[in-house]
């Protein structure tokens, strides 16, 4: 199986928006559940939102992020939206073979990365 490959990150300002896009292999969108994690330094690796297989259920754990999917364009993105500076951390895509999937040890696929750093 390929790899899941994020893209999008970068350097903004305090109250931007980001969208974070994560290209899987295909036929993993629309068969796995995939999430978003962010590890900051210091910190564990948490999970920012989750989406079902068919992209009918999420699980976000902040009102100001959103996850959605595009099946067949095998893509899977995250919008980052007034953005904060604890916001800064590295952003992984991943994919899960069950529904819900709240911890990191429910996935088992995962990408290398995307870099989001948000100054004041």
């Amino acid at each position: 199986q390929g790899s899941l490959v994020e893209s999008g990150g970068g350097l903004v300002q305090a109250g931007t928006s980001l969208r974070l896009s994560c290209a899987a292999p295909g036929g993993v969108v629309g068969t796995y559940s995939m999430g978003w994690f962010r590890q900051g330094p210091g910190n564990e690796r948490e999970l920012v939102a989750a989406i079902n297989p068919s992209g009918t259920n999420t699980d976000i754990r902040d009102g100001r992020f959103t996850i959605s999917v595009d099946i067949p364009k095998n893509t899977v993105y995250l919008q980052l939206d007034s953005l904060k500076p604890e916001d800064s951390a590295i952003y992984y895509c991943a994919a899960s073979r069950i529904w819900p999937a709240k911890s990191r040890w429910n996935y088992g696929y995962w990408g290398q990365g995307t870099q989001v750093t948000v100054s004041s």
